[in-house]
């Protein structure tokens, strides 16, 4: 490839990036801390809380697959505008809510803009770099996660200096969706060939090669398991980041600030990790970080009932976030190098419709297992179990050992 050729490549990387990272920090900012405050000062009934609380993550089971599907189709840059476009707009709805299930129906059409934006933009990704997929697919996600470490920090800095005025705040949520979508308007080009090959087709032929690729996709043994540890390792850190909060201070009895501490590791080690682990990935191969990883987080989180000692609790919420890091960097490179590149996208979206079940379904099992008489050590038990069997699942199916690794990959490139 030429000098302009990556340069390209480098400019479009970049935009999804700083894009992502604005989108998820406006996304982020516009649930945390806000969400339940805003419910309550709505009037909102208890039952319904948690039916608000998952009103955004819907979205990500119903669209991720279609929209990624047709952008390997119709092209990326389309369903990303169509991503930032959700982005710039749904935060100005908040301000016009007078009763607490239009929240409901907000945060339902907020959620299509993370459904959208996040696969498609990882399918652009795995299609940019293809010997460099698990690198830089992490690299995006702790890009996108500093926006998300910092929107709890800006949006309670907002409500403390405003005095809880949640208008402004989704102001504020609307600035940062508004950037995300003029950095997509003005940087991110059409990779060439795509749309002009695809302008000419019917609205049948589409849906039929859509449908098709969903066929092929689903099909996919190696798909299906990859994305199923993916799917558990969301079903595990949605609960995680919930209920540990409520073990740290209801039963370890540590106070707000060593408790942010340890939420904060589990939070940020992921950021500083995943590029690295994306990039081991790459050299060789995903079977084993996959696999440690699982077992890493799984073990951690089974010890952190049978501790009390802070030091300790931090170092198992690091070995924690270090695992999940592991796993997270492997999955979606993998996904994309066991289909054709016709299908990455649709890869990409499957991914994250299962991603989305497990963490939707996470927390509410954790719920009710908290509420028997095993409480936090039924709760974590549990979640670790679900790590550690889906290690030995991915273990003994072999799904690593059917493809060549990246390095033998781009080995094979570099020849042709």
């Amino acid at each position: 490839m030429d000098m302009k050729g990556r340069v390209v490549e480098s400019r479009i990387f970049w935009t999804l990036c700083i894009m992502g990272a604005f989108a998820i920090l406006s996304s982020t900012m516009s649930k945390n801390p806000v969400l339940k405050p805003f419910a309550s000062f709505l009037g909102a009934p208890t039952e319904w809380t948690g039916v608000i609380a998952a009103a955004s993550t819907m979205p990500g089971i119903l669209v991720s697959l279609p929209a990624a599907s047709l952008s390997d189709i119709l092209g990326r840059r389309k369903f990303l505008i169509v991503a930032g476009v959700v982005f710039a707009s749904a935060p100005f709805l908040y301000v016009f809510i007078t009763a607490w299930w239009q929240l409901i129906l907000v945060r339902f059409y907020h959620g299509f803009a993370t459904a959208i934006f996040v696969p498609v933009a990882e399918a652009s990704i795995a299609e940019l770099y293809p010997t460099r997929r698990g690198e830089r697919i992490s690299l995006f996600s702790s890009v996108t996660y500093v926006g998300r470490f910092f929107a709890p920090l800006t949006g309670g800095y907002l409500l403390m200096v405003t005095s809880n005025d949640f208008h402004v705040l989704y102001l504020a949520v609307g600035v940062a969706g508004v950037t995300a979508l003029v950095l997509g308007l003005l940087f991110l080009v059409e990779r060439e060939g795509r749309s002009s090959a695809v302008s000419a087709k019917s609205t049948s032929e589409t849906a039929k090669k859509m449908f098709s690729g969903w066929g092929k996709v689903a099909s996919n043994h190696g798909v299906l398991l990859a994305s199923f540890v993916q799917a558990c390792q969301y079903y595990a850190s949605g609960a995680v980041e919930f209920f540990l909060v409520g073990y740290l201070t209801e039963i370890v009895h540590l106070d707000l600030f060593l408790t942010g501490v340890i939420s904060a590791g589990l939070v940020g080690t992921p950021i500083l990790a995943r590029p690295y682990m994306g990039r081991v990935s790459d050299k060789i191969g995903r079977r084993i970080p996959i696999v440690v990883g699982c077992l890493v987080g799984g073990f951690a989180l089974l010890a952190i009932p049978f501790v009390s000692l802070f030091p300790i609790l931090l170092f198992l919420a690091l070995a924690y976030g270090l695992g999940f890091a592991m796993v997270t960097a492997s999955t979606p490179a993998l996904v994309s190098e066991l289909v054709p590149r016709e299908l990455v996208g649709t890869s990409m979206g499957f991914l994250d419709t299962l991603m989305d079940v497990g963490q939707t379904i996470g927390p509410i099992i954790t719920g009710l297992i908290l509420a028997t008489k095993y409480e936090y050590f039924g709760s974590f038990g549990a979640l670790a179990l679900v790590l550690i069997v889906s290690s030995v699942i991915f273990l003994i199916s072999g799904v690593a050992k059917e493809n060549l690794s990246a390095t033998q990959s781009s080995r094979v490139l570099r020849k042709e």
